[in-house]
């Protein structure tokens, strides 16, 4: 059980001093440079699949290319809210984030977090659809269910952003206002606190391990159903492109779990593995997604390629 800090209560922390990465001061250019690159080249990644996407009517018409677009926006915003304030880690520039702005990160990093983990879901259940029900699949998932999936994935991410930052903020911090991390996030926060931090700890475990193990089960159950399916195909060659389709959600799943389980599901850990562990799902993961998705799925590279040889042949025509 926490106790409570002996710092006087009067005083109020108005701004908290984010320590970021450990690292040698020698290396301090190499990794802003290597953070900056990560950072562009994720932005640049996923707004390509958003606007192919977009761009090709084959995808724009498909429930699952719609939950990867949406996936890529994601994504997007996730690395916006983390990145950058790495990234001035290796500069001269003030650590410090202003109060509010810590209740802002926060909130936006679980709000993003959440709503991922549940599109994840949603692709699983699309996948699902698709292979083990395949003549009813356009009336189970149709584009006006894809949207209002959708909406209740961002509602509901942001009520769990909004309740994890509420209880997270609602204890007093009365100094010190050192967070031993890159982001402010519940268990560096919490160690700040000026108050018993039992009930915040036991609601946030309980909050987040039902949320990412009731996702986690439901795209078990989903690959489990359609593993059975598929096993049932009597050709080799169906059997390869039915699995070809899940293969680049099951990878970003694995990739976005098992670092999520580490963190979250071991209470009180003050493992320095947790902060490589969290840069991995936060920066390296929105990265990957979208070399993931290109590489991996057939129907995305055939997209690049007509949109490049549409541009390529309007751009002849001039």
């Amino acid at each position: 059980m926490r106790q409570t800090k002996n710092t006087s209560l009067d005083t109020v922390v108005t701004d908290f001093i984010l320590l970021g990465l450990s690292h040698p001061r020698n290396l301090r250019t190499l990794l802003f440079l290597v953070f900056f690159c990560i950072y562009i080249l994720t932005q640049l990644g996923n707004l390509l699949i958003l606007l192919t996407v977009w761009a090709d009517p084959k995808l724009h018409a498909h429930p699952m290319y719609i939950l990867l677009g949406v996936l890529s926006f994601l994504d997007m915003w996730l690395s916006s809210v983390i990145v950058p304030r790495i990234i001035l880690n290796f500069t001269p520039t003030s650590k410090a984030i202003p109060f509010g702005g810590c209740v802002a990160q926060l909130y936006a990093f679980h709000f993003l977090g959440s709503t991922q983990c549940f599109l994840y879901t949603l692709m699983a259940y699309d996948r699902y659809l698709a292979i083990c029900q395949p003549l009813r699949y356009p009336v189970l998932m149709n584009g006006r269910l894809c949207t209002i999936l959708v909406a209740g994935a961002w509602v509901a991410g942001s009520i769990h952003g909004s309740i994890q930052a509420t209880l997270t903020f609602r204890l007093p911090y009365c100094g010190p206002n050192q967070v031993d991390y890159f982001v402010c996030d519940i268990p560096a926060v919490l160690r700040l606190a000026c108050a018993d931090t039992t009930i915040n700890e036991l609601v946030t475990f309980v909050d987040i391990g039902v949320v990412a193990a009731s996702c986690f089960m439901l795209i078990l159950l989903s690959y489990a159903n359609i593993v059975y399916a598929v096993l049932k195909i009597h050709t080799a060659d169906g059997r390869c492109r039915a699995f070809s389709t899940c293969g680049s959600h099951l990878t970003v799943v694995t990739v976005y779990y098992v670092p999520c389980i580490f963190i979250y599901l071991r209470a009180g850990s003050k493992s320095p593995l947790d902060g490589a562990v969290a840069v991995f799902y936060t920066v390296v993961t929105p990265l990957l997604n979208p070399l993931i998705y290109t590489l991996r799925n057939q129907e995305v590279k055939s997209a690049l390629k007509r949109i490049t040889a549409g541009r390529r042949a309007a751009s002849e025509n001039k």
